[in-house]
């Protein structure tokens, strides 16, 4: 650039020393003291809150939430099924028998 020329950057670099400051930078060097002043250390909800804002997450935590909900129902009716099953089982071997006495409920046919 000739020595007689101004960059056309000088102008607008004058226009901001000139501007006000904004209450900007001190909130910033606000924000960084409260993070430095907090002490290190496990924050839990930090964690987990960390963990579900992951979208991937949340939907792997519904997901294994509906299938365990799912599981549970399945083994509760699966055993009022055995229930039903051993029951008939000695009502049928009592039908076939009546003489025979009824066997304990503990004993599975």
């Amino acid at each position: 650039m000739p020595p007689g020329q101004s960059d056309p950057l000088d102008n607008l670099l004058n226009q901001r020393k000139r501007a006000p400051q904004s209450d900007v930078t001190p909130e910033i060097w606000r924000r960084i003291a409260r993070a430095e002043c907090r002490e290190p250390g496990f924050d839990l909800r930090a964690t987990i809150d960390g963990w579900f804002s992951r979208w991937s997450f949340a939907t792997l935590f519904v997901t294994t939430c509906v299938l365990v909900g799912l599981l549970i129902a399945e083994v509760r009716i699966n055993q009022l099924d055995r229930e039903r099953n051993a029951q008939i089982a000695r009502s049928y071997l009592v039908l076939i028998n009546p003489m025979q006495p009824e066997p304990p409920r503990s004993a599975r046919p």
